[in-house]
């Protein structure tokens, strides 16, 4: 006997984040996100990689901010007050992605993430865990740890 209310307890399914990176549509596992901020200007770090904006003060605490589009190398979408920071944890790291716009939040089962195609030319599929659809749109999970490399050391 399963009922609706079985859904919501199905220890299969995951909430997703949804988020916009450019023109594409990526989603993180809600779990790994502590909080959603408006944008702020981050104080550049010398010698940090590309993709890493600065530091950001965050409560006292020094919160590094990656541009999200410059780390999947995909173009940029238009910098404007609908820029947000995902402040996401993944494993001993915190930091702050900078995305376009957030969009949903929506829960899927294991069953419907398919594992992405081998193509090993495309740099930024190596960030993407799975795929999914939702609502007719396709939506690209990352994988924080691909994502998130060290980011201490590289940072420093």
């Amino acid at each position: 006997m399963t009922n609706t209310d079985d859904n919501a307890q199905d220890p299969t399914r995951q909430e997703l984040l949804s988020f916009h990176v450019g023109a594409q549509e990526y989603s993180i596992d809600i779990i790994s996100v502590r909080e959603i901020r408006s944008w702020t200007e981050a104080t550049p770090l010398p010698h940090a990689p590309p993709y890493v904006r600065g530091v950001i003060n965050l409560r006292g605490t020094v919160l590094p901010i990656i541009d999200l589009a410059k780390r999947l190398s995909i173009p940029a979408g238009e910098k404007n007050e609908r820029n947000v920071i995902v402040v996401v944890q993944s494993g001993e790291n915190t930091v702050g992605l900078l995305v376009d716009a957030v969009s949903d939040i929506f829960a899927v089962s294991e069953s419907e993430l398919q594992a992405p195609p081998d193509m090993s030319a495309d740099g930024s599929l190596k960030c993407v865990r799975a795929l999914t659809i939702h609502e007719e749109r396709m939506l690209r999970v990352l994988d924080l740890a691909a994502v998130l490399p060290n980011i201490d050391a590289e940072a420093a």
